[in-house]
């Protein structure tokens, strides 16, 4: 195939074409030449075999996978044009952290159990989606494999298998805008069954694996927030990291640590969360950073646009660090009181935050329910009943919610109220 988008890579910065990615934009400062701003968009393929029709919500009557794969494809030209140069597609995709309880009933597999054979309908949604990609110039990080589905495979042998097959594909695809990620947080409690994944050594010969079978494609694998494995980072191409649950302090110590193993490789993270202020670290240290929405872009159907919030900030953020000028917001657009959208709930339930432009301005937020103090959240994301960096329990909602209110206490002494009122 023609290919338009071209990766490379020299020493810690990436290229496009030959030339350091943003380069091209005339006002990018230099420090962001050779990054690859991304976003974990991992259910890009997704289906679910065992029961499709429990994902037909969000507002969709039915759930249609290769509807969903072609509504992110539309959704790419938005991104790009805020800066996003790359997104991670899983294979077996990820956990729907919201809403299913047993991520292992979905069957969201295209190996078979002895790795050797790949769905055809996933493989044409997959060529789909990196064909588009490189038509703009974007990089798909393509995940092999995931925690919740990999008891799929029925062993050690069949994992090797699966990785010839998939990276098989790839290579046959002749794609030039591919980085391979071998496994999603591999040492997480679904690989603990497959030795040759969850250990650091087997993970190793299984990234040698995968550039081998991929035809030299960049390779690498990630760990789980703020986990780092110096071996593994030796038979990379691309040091993954993933910063979920991560202070902006701890996500600095990691990329330092890994920097001080001296490998001169990228350092990419491919997942952390919503806190969109963890990008000043990325931008500051010129390491790659990715942005992570559970909610937008992992409960399927995702949202594949910008999104009001959080998505939004995340995209103006980005574009603000790389030089791109977007028209400004007043201070009340700045910050948005979410989990009331329309269609975003499940039997009842909705995930309420204040998502902020810039939340290292905010101090502490309140949230009132009909003038009642429900909770208080001290760090981003600011959401009620937390639990992780991207993780948040619901508030199961009845004909007793009438007013929802965020205080927002900003650290000058200030203070901004955003105000839901339900009919």
């Amino acid at each position: 195939m023609a290919n338009n988008t071209q990766l490379s890579i020299d020493g810690e910065k990436f290229l496009i074409n030959g030339m350091l990615t943003y380069a091209e934009l005339p006002n990018s400062p230099a420090a962001t030449h050779g990054l690859l701003m991304n976003a974990r968009f991992i259910q890009g393929v997704f289906d679910d075999r065992a029961d499709r029709e429990r994902f037909a919500r969000f507002g969709r009557e039915t759930f249609d996978p290769d509807k969903h794969t072609d509504e992110l494809i539309a959704a790419l030209p938005e991104w790009y044009a805020h800066g996003l140069r790359a997104i991670t597609v899983g294979l077996q995709g990820g956990g729907p952290v919201f809403t299913i309880d047993d991520w292992s009933s979905i069957d969201n597999n295209p190996y078979s159990e002895d790795g050797l054979s790949f769905d055809p309908a996933y493989e044409a949604r997959l060529h789909r989606l990196l064909k588009a990609a490189d038509e703009i110039g974007m990089v798909v990080i393509v995940s092999l494999f995931y925690q919740a589905q990999i008891h799929r495979l029925r062993d050690g042998k069949a994992v090797r298998n699966a990785i010839k097959t998939a990276c098989g594909i790839l290579k046959k695809g002749g794609y030039t805008n591919v980085i391979i990620e071998v496994a999603n947080e591999y040492e997480i409690a679904g690989f603990l069954a497959y030795p040759i994944i969850s250990s650091h050594q087997g993970m190793a010969s299984l990234i040698d694996l995968a550039r081998e079978s991929s035809g030299g494609m960049p390779t690498g694998s990630s760990l789980m927030g703020g986990a780092t494995n110096e071996e593994v980072a030796r038979a990379s191409d691309v040091i993954l990291i993933h910063a979920n649950n991560c202070t902006r302090q701890e996500y600095y110590n990691m990329i330092q640590k890994v920097r001080g193993w001296k490998q001169n490789k990228p350092i990419v993270c491919n997942e952390d969360s919503p806190c969109i202020g963890m990008i000043e670290v990325a931008y500051k240290t010129a390491t790659s950073w990715g942005y992570y929405n559970n909610l937008t872009k992992q409960e399927p159907p995702a949202d594949w646009g910008i999104t009001e919030g959080e998505d939004t900030f995340f995209a103006r953020r980005m574009a603000a660090g790389l030089g791109i000028e977007l028209q400004p917001l007043t201070e009340d657009e700045q910050f948005v009181l979410q989990g009331f959208e329309q269609h975003m709930t499940v039997d009842n339930k909705r995930w309420i935050r204040l998502a902020s432009l810039y939340p290292e301005r905010i101090d502490y937020v309140e949230f009132y329910r009909n003038g009642e103090l429900v909770d208080l959240a001290f760090n981003e994301p600011f959401m009620i009943r937390n639990d992780t960096t991207w993780i948040q329990d619901a508030w199961i909602m009845t004909a007793d919610d009438k007013e929802w209110t965020a205080v927002v206490h900003l650290t000058d002494g200030s203070i901004v109220e955003k105000k839901i009122s339900l009919s």
